[in-house]
């Protein structure tokens, strides 16, 4: 008898999987905007990373006598600040410190709202009511007020920012992953792993949370830009990352009183923070598009 040509079982099922790959791949490639996007960002995250290596001055030392250098000057390509200090150098070392405040912030809020969401849209009930309670008593503060309500209580530090932001931003991941399950949980394979006797939170974990995880990764690409801005306001105000620390809100709550005399105080951080939400929000287009099962059908 002549053997089947017929490949394993797993073989179609990995060659779909990898043809879907494909496909996003190429529809994020055809997305410009999330390519320029994506440069920013890998010239942004190069920089920071390498900062310690490639920035050209120390960025906490002081030099009085070369303060308010204009750009160019020196050996300064970006100026120095009111003490003397590389705007460059300080450039680079803040986008460690805000690229990290971002990911910290919107790990602490995905986790908590995917976990919670999950719970409410899978068991639904008091468990829902609770949850989704706690989500509109969220919602019904300013995002930006509740945090420097609970920074002012706490002090301002790095870490109260991170976890205080990380708190306040958890509703929007779990409406939109409590919305996912919601959809998922009468679906065939869901209600044959019930059937055989599976526990809920085998269930829930196993079959339904890895369906909810795109819609979360396009929402975090969007998030990380937000705990920046938001982190960068709380710098501005005071109550957020201290001086001298250079962190880009901080860069600008120091320059604007010498704004008349030195514009570009403002000027670089500011430019900085307007590329990487640009940057992050282009790459966030980008994977919602090309992740939307809508479009690939279109294709």
């Amino acid at each position: 008898m002549a053997e089947s040509t017929l490949g394993p079982p797993h073989a179609a099922s990995d060659s779909a999987s990898r043809s879907r790959r494909s496909r996003v791949l190429d529809a994020y490639l055809r997305n410009r905007l999330a390519v320029v996007g994506s440069i920013v960002l890998v010239v942004l995250v190069g920089g920071a990373l390498l900062a310690p290596w490639i920035s050209p001055h120390d960025p906490l030392t002081m030099n009085l006598v070369n303060a308010y250098a204009p750009p160019g000057s020196e050996g300064h390509l970006l100026g120095t600040d009111n003490f003397g200090r590389d705007i460059l150098s300080r450039l680079m070392h803040g986008a460690r410190i805000s690229l990290f405040i971002g990911l910290v912030v919107v790990s602490i809020a995905a986790s908590i709202g995917t976990v919670l969401g999950l719970l409410a849209g899978y068991l639904g009930g008091w468990v829902d009511d609770l949850i989704m309670r706690a989500v509109e008593i969220f919602y019904a503060f300013p995002f930006l007020v509740l945090a420097i309500a609970v920074i002012a209580v706490f002090g301002p530090s790095i870490f109260n920012v991170m976890w205080v932001l990380g708190l306040v931003s958890w509703p929007l991941y779990a409406r939109l992953v409590r919305a996912q399950v919601l959809a998922l949980r009468s679906i065939e394979y869901v209600e044959a792993a019930r059937a055989s006797g599976m526990g809920a939170l085998r269930v829930m974990f196993r079959h339904v949370l890895p369906n909810t995880l795109t819609p979360v990764v396009v929402a975090a690409t969007f998030g990380i830009p937000e705990a920046i801005l938001a982190s960068a306001a709380l710098g501005f105000l005071g109550m957020g990352v201290q001086p001298p620390t250079p962190e880009w809100g901080v860069m600008i709550s120091e320059g604007k009183d010498f704004i008349r005399r030195a514009p570009y105080l403002i000027t670089w951080p500011g430019v900085a923070i307007m590329l990487v939400v640009l940057g992050f929000n282009f790459v966030g287009d980008g994977l919602r598009d090309a992740l939307d099962p809508r479009t690939q059908r279109k294709e």
